[in-house]
């Protein structure tokens, strides 16, 4: 491959009327001579996901029984089997509630994601906010939230008030994406949209009146308007970005249009199906760098998904369904989550899949698998599964069963946090407040 062609090198053709443009993936000649790198050197970028699933897994059927590298894959999980070594399990952590009264599924996604219990709404972002923080300032999407199974559900917040609703339609995420708004980061040419620009425009006026205004308030009215203008210079730093050729990513390719489940939700196929075109979208997302984070919501605590032929919901099982004498879980309890542990795996493997170089768009990303319960049966907050996956560009090892009995699951979210580059020391509140980061997975 001669270097005349470049990172920006792309495709381009005529259908229909039509003009159509793709980008080239990334070749060797994009990259530095071990591929880990852009030609320039400069680093590719890291992308961080939570991936969450209400009802977690029966215990005793999840956790490996060899500690440490080269463990095993237990019942459970079995379907995550084939990616084993990028996969890093974790057993025996719990969620502290210190006495709140954080009833039925709610103590353990606050725990995990945001770092400690409270009884109500815990006033702290999630770990992805957190993370876009760090990484997605300069990206088109800050995040992206989705919902596998029809609803809005969303384990993403900026705050105790601002939740961040996930988009239930893959159809409508495709449009939001790859729409008329999408800038192809390796297109030669670049013009800014007059559009933004004017908008960009009138917000720079409005910021030099709101300087000249503020010197006529008093304290409190100065204090008030500096808040409402906040927002306005994070519209306008969005603005700003609009107005930018973005950095070349070879390996971005658009991809093409499908149909969706018409009716999403009702039965567990349907979320499965989705859940692969979301899947889809959000590895293309990320490979073409219109953001960096994304949270996946698969289903929800309450799940109201069913099995073919079956009237309970997923969520009803887990409190009714005896257990098997025989085989010691809950049989359908047991289906349901086979199929989410095969949802995982695609998921994973789809990252695993993208070539980008030498490497995979696996290689910098990083995946963590969070739930609510150790025990959905009995609404039990001890031994919470918690996973990663991917080595966040060579900055987490993998293949690893760590298993920390009794210690809060803020642990695993301070590590990956660290792992994403994120400048924190500790984190978590009460009793789930913890320096202490795993060292076993940090490279």
């Amino acid at each position: 491959m001669t270097k005349e062609f470049g990172r920006r090198r792309v495709l381009r053709a005529m259908m229909g009327g039509t003009a159509i443009t793709v980008g080239l993936p990334l070749l060797d000649c994009f990259l530095n001579t071990n591929g880990t790198a852009l030609a320039d050197e400069a680093p590719l970028p890291l992308n961080y996901v939570s991936w969450f699933q209400g009802l977690a897994f029966a215990p005793g059927f999840w956790e490996p029984k060899i500690v440490g590298p080269g463990y095993d894959m237990n019942f459970c999980l079995r379907a995550l089997a084939p990616m084993k070594d990028k996969i890093n399990i974790f057993s025996g952590m719990k969620a502290y509630l210190d006495g709140h009264a954080a009833g039925g599924h709610n103590g353990g996604p606050q725990c995990i994601l945001q770092g400690g219990v409270d009884d109500l709404s815990l006033a702290a972002p999630t770990i992805d906010q957190i993370v876009a923080d760090a990484v997605g300032t300069k990206t088109r999407f800050r995040s992206l939230e989705v919902s596998c199974d029809g609803s809005a559900e969303s384990f993403s917040r900026r705050n105790a008030s601002t939740n961040n609703p996930s988009e239930p339609s893959p159809l409508a995420l495709y449009a939001r994406i790859f729409g008329p708004d999408f800038k192809d980061p390796n297109a030669a040419d670049f013009k800014p949209d007059p559009q933004v620009m004017a908008r960009r425009s009138v917000l720079s006026v409005v910021r030099d009146q709101r300087e000249t205004l503020a010197k006529q308030l008093g304290v409190s009215d100065r204090a008030r308007l500096d808040e409402y203008f906040t927002s306005l210079r994070d519209l306008e730093q969005r603005l700003d970005l609009e107005l930018q050729k973005p950095a070349p990513l070879a390996a971005c390719k658009v991809p093409g249009k499908f149909d969706e489940q018409a009716t999403p939700g009702l039965l567990i196929g349907d979320a499965m199906a989705n859940h692969r075109l979301f899947t889809g979208l959000l590895v293309h997302a990320l490979a073409c760098g219109q953001t960096q984070v994304a949270s996946v919501n698969f289903a929800g605590s309450l799940s109201n998904l069913r099995r073919p032929g079956m009237q309970q919901t997923f969520h009803m099982y887990t409190h009714e369904e005896n257990l098997d004498p025989e085989k010691g879980y809950q049989l359908n309890v047991e289906w349901f989550s086979n199929q989410v542990a095969e949802s995982l795996f695609e998921f994973a493997r789809a990252f695993a899949n993208f070539r980008e170089g030498d490497g995979t768009l696996l290689d910098r990303s990083l995946i963590m698998y969070a739930t609510d319960l150790g025990y959905a049966r009995t609404h039990s907050r001890e031994n919470i599964p918690l996973m990663t996956i991917g080595n966040a560009g060579g900055r987490l090892k993998s293949g690893v069963h760590v298993s920390a009995k009794g210690d809060s699951v803020t642990r695993v979210g301070l590590t990956v946090m660290q792992a994403m580059g994120v400048s924190i020391g500790t984190w978590g509140t009460e009793s789930n407040q913890t320096s202490k980061t795993i060292t076993e997975v940090l490279a």
